[in-house]
């Protein structure tokens, strides 16, 4: 008798187990947008061999899953409407979606600045009152890695904008559905697939980089396992901090309390508040040393001082001239009253040694918050100790791991966050990236039509392809110095050349001191004047800025031809000035130039350069002078004449 009851359990898991293998793939899900007049290729699970039929529109289709179980059908094309249902049967189970429409879907990929949501962003007041006179919708794709490509996508689900939903929306995708949604009348569904910090590496698959002549040694090389993937980080690193053939600078306590800073020298720049992720010791979690030379006045050395090192929860011990003056865990014991006679006459060693931050878990090392909040004090005003100055240091003698996320290696996020959703029918592709390849600028040349391409390929379609042109953010250097956010601009504008692409200009509406600028709403306009006027055929009278076409140089002067003038020019300066321009000789040394309009073209030139062979403009990590515009409101794309040799050529992935 026992026997038979197991056996009827048994049979009954079974039976059970079977029934709930039939299911969508993501992101097929209540509230989606399917692609209007396009073919709709639908796919899922089921049991091998398992028949079905899906019901849809006043149709019903027919097909069967595979020895695996998986199955995929195509749907004719079919025009804008709804809201509809989708019946989905197999042997013994029916799943019903509902409130799907047809309408118009872009995938909005990238970064951060795509990430980047409503609740963040300007104009979230006007939005949320107008959102219910528009009909968008979101999908979200989880941020997940993987060394393989994936089938499918672990989570997620359409929602619907309105007052309560919609500050999660990705706000550049959401300015740009509003501005096709009211032109088109009709629903818009974006797909919002970006990662904050993530390199062009990580969205391309493998295939295409052992396609590539930049990047085939690494594919052949593509780690196995993510113990391989660890190990090449590690690798990388010692690589960075060896001063002989894999030696690593000591970092024995001991050692470092009675030596002065010299020690320090063969550690890595860091440059607080920040993780040490984006200084140059990427995914480590653990234990590790930061260190600075503080020069102290004689007058100071017999007052109290306040020493405040922003956030950081991990347990610390603070050391000032090889002494421990602190130590402790939690982020509100990091502002330290010191007495007088802490400090000495002349050059100080502080160093801390802190172990990974707690909550937040993904932070791991470094100073968080605000710059403001670190300094030292005495009974004048603060001096800053934010940016440049320490020194940062892994201690590997304590337990440490690498996290697992979207820069350990290439493909990665392709893999797990790009590969689930193909063949999903889309009408296009918003793309806002690029911040974190600035060091890699004059290899972007490549790999970003590399991406395009090879997504065009996989999705059997030259899909439109709009991105955003990095924004204004950091330094204002000049030519001389060099400027490798420059170099990317360059970088994507020159991938222009690939049909059915489109660049807003964003360098206008940037923030220097924040890399996430809060106007999105004209970012989002600029990419829909891009889709309205190419994708759409919605005549405009221009949809882009001013860009670069010829020079000539004559008489000591440069004339500049330029495309996209529409109306004419637009200087925004209440003086009239043109700002911006560099020009350079024969000896490449750049001055600040001149420059005057001459109908459509533009003439440049510095009484310093007699016989110019160069002009720049706007070639600055942040080229908050450039005022050129078009009479249509868009800015002109920084750009330079010259092929001379950039600082990022040398600089490759690995």
């Amino acid at each position: 008798m026992k026997t038979f009851f197991v056996t009827i359990i048994f049979f009954f898991v079974v039976i059970c187990s079977t029934q709930a293998q039939l299911r969508f793939a993501l992101p097929f899900a209540d509230h989606m947008v399917l692609q209007r007049n396009k073919s709709v290729p639908v796919w899922g699970r089921a049991t091998k061999n398992e028949k079905i039929t899906i019901q849809f529109n006043q149709s019903t289709f027919h097909t069967q899953a595979d020895a695996n179980g998986k199955w995929i059908l195509n749907m004719p094309a079919m025009k804008e409407g709804g809201p509809y249902e989708m019946k989905l049967s197999g042997n013994n189970q029916m799943i019903l979606l509902k409130d799907i429409m047809l309408g118009e879907v872009w995938l909005c990929s990238g970064q951060s600045n795509m990430e980047f949501v409503m609740r963040d962003a300007f104009h979230l007041n006007a939005a949320t009152n107008a959102v219910n006179q528009t009909d968008i919708r979101q999908f979200t794709v989880p941020n997940e890695v993987s060394l393989q490509p994936l089938d499918s996508i672990t989570n997620g689900q359409w929602v619907l904008a309105n007052p309560e939903t919609m500050s999660n929306f990705t706000a550049v995708g959401y300015s740009f559905a509003k501005e096709i949604a009211n032109r088109l009348h009709l629903t818009v569904g974006l797909i919002k697939d970006a990662w904050g910090g993530s390199q062009i590496e990580g969205w391309i698959s493998k295939d295409a980089m052992l396609e590539s002549d930049i990047f085939n040694d690494y594919a052949i090389k593509f780690p196995k396992t993510w113990e391989e993937a660890d190990a090449q980080l590690l690798k990388n690193l010692q690589d960075k901090l060896s001063v002989k053939k894999q030696q690593l600078p000591v970092t024995d306590l001991t050692y470092l309390l009675s030596n002065d800073s010299t020690v320090f020298e063969q550690w890595l720049p860091y440059a607080p508040p920040s993780q040490w992720d984006w200084q140059g010791i990427w995914a480590f979690r653990g234990a590790g040393f930061m260190e600075r030379n503080l020069t102290i006045n004689t007058n100071e050395t017999t007052k109290p001082s306040v020493l405040s090192l922003g956030e950081n929860d991990g347990v610390y011990q603070l050391y000032i001239n090889g002494k421990l003056v602190k130590e402790g865990v939690g982020k509100n014991s990091r502002v330290f009253n010191l007495p007088a006679n802490t400090w000495k006459e002349g050059r100080n060693i502080l160093l801390i040694h802190q172990e990974k931050q707690v909550d937040p878990a993904w932070f791991g090392n470094g100073f968080i918050g605000e710059p403001n909040t670190l300094y030292l004090k005495f009974d004048g005003l603060p001096v800053s100790l934010a940016g440049n100055g320490w020194k940062m240091m892994p201690d590997f003698k304590m337990p440490w791991n690498y996290v697992h996320a979207q820069n350990n290696a290439g493909a990665v996020i392709y893999n797990a966050m790009i590969h689930p959703l193909i063949p999903f029918a889309i009408q296009g592709i918003l793309w806002y990236q690029g911040e974190s390849n600035a060091d890699r600028a004059f290899e972007y040349r490549k790999s970003f039509p590399l991406l395009i391409n090879s997504w065009r390929k996989e999705w059997k379609e030259e899909l439109p392809f709009y991105f955003v042109q990095l924004s204004s953010y950091g330094k204002f250097q000049n030519s001389n110095q060099g400027s490798a956010w420059a170099e990317l601009r360059e970088a994507q504008s020159m991938t222009l050349k690939l049909p059915k692409t489109g660049m807003a200009v964003t360098t206008d509406i940037g923030n220097p001191d924040n890399v996430h600028p809060r106007n999105k709403e004209d970012v989002g306009k600029r990419l829909a004047a891009n889709a309205l006027v190419n994708t759409y055929q919605i005549p405009m009278e221009e949809f882009c800025g001013p860009t670069f076409q010829s020079v000539t140089f004559q008489n000591g002067k440069a004339l500049l031809l330029f495309n996209n003038i529409g109306k004419g020019w637009q200087v925004k300066d209440q003086y009239g000035y043109i700002k911006g321009f560099e020009v350079a000789g024969a000896n490449h040394l750049f001055y600040y130039a001149q420059a005057r309009i001459e109908g459509n073209n533009l003439v440049v030139w510095s009484d310093k350069v007699l016989d110019p062979q160069a002009v720049h403009y706007g070639w600055t990590d942040s080229p908050v002078d450039a005022n050129l515009f078009n009479l249509e409101g868009f800015p002109a794309s920084p750009f330079r004449t010259d092929q001379w040799k950039g600082i990022t050529e040398e600089n490759k992935f690995k």
